[in-house]
């Protein structure tokens, strides 16, 4: 089934397609929404272009809008409806085990035709984390809640140690609950990794972001 995968630039979205793959998919598009307002990726933070660099990377077409926080439905369904007139039967997301999401992702992609693709659900979210790593991807932390997550995490890939700290502190493995997010630069679905020069940490209300840019655009 040629598919389209619903992409933050995170370690689930990314994570997600890479099942959706590894089952026999065909992933033709990443589709990807970013605030009118900063032109970043919401909440994540991540500037637009550095999402169209996975998709280079990748080799798969990115289909990037804008939306504000009024319109995100309407943005999504006219966006993923102009796929199935390309032959997309179906979407792959990186829900885990927030049942609203869940059921607003099965309500439009019903009424746009299309099946939901769900290969994340209900596995436990250490074994999200350590699968992600084992299967040779790195991510950054680029954004977290300033009152949960500790400034030095900001930057820092997630591995092992990032785990245990996150354990320590009764934080969801994977922040399910928008606790942190981060930007993939690489592994097995990448043809090449993504360099990234860290700006320095910003601080906007109650949220760390990382300030950053790709090597080629120094």
């Amino acid at each position: 089934m040629i598919i389209a995968a619903s992409w933050s630039g995170g370690k689930d979205s990314c994570f997600a397609c890479y099942k959706a793959v590894q089952q026999g998919h065909k992933v033709s598009y990443l589709v990807n929404f970013i605030s009118q307002e900063y032109r970043r990726v919401s909440f994540h933070g991540t500037p637009a272009n550095l999402v169209a660099e996975q998709a280079k990377s990748m080799h798969i077409s990115l289909l990037q809008k804008e939306t504000a926080t009024n319109n995100y439905e309407e943005k999504f369904k006219e966006a993923v409806g102009s796929l199935v007139e390309e032959g997309v039967e179906g979407m792959v997301f990186g829900d885990i085990y927030l049942q609203e999401h869940r059921d607003w992702v099965e309500r439009v992609c019903s009424e746009i035709g299309i099946e939901p693709l769900e290969p994340l659900w209900k596995i436990n979210t250490e074994d999200i984390f350590t699968g992600f790593l084992d299967s040779g991807f790195e991510a950054m932390v680029v954004s977290a809640k300033s009152n949960l997550i500790e400034r030095k995490w900001l930057g820092h890939n997630i591995d092992r140690e990032f785990l245990e700290y996150l354990k320590s502190k009764r934080i969801d493995a994977c922040g399910e609950n928008g606790e942190y997010h981060t930007f993939v630069t690489n592994g097995p679905l990448f043809r090449q990794r993504i360099k990234l020069v860290n700006k320095g940490i910003i601080q906007r209300n109650d949220h760390w972001f990382v300030d950053i840019s790709s090597v080629e655009e120094e």
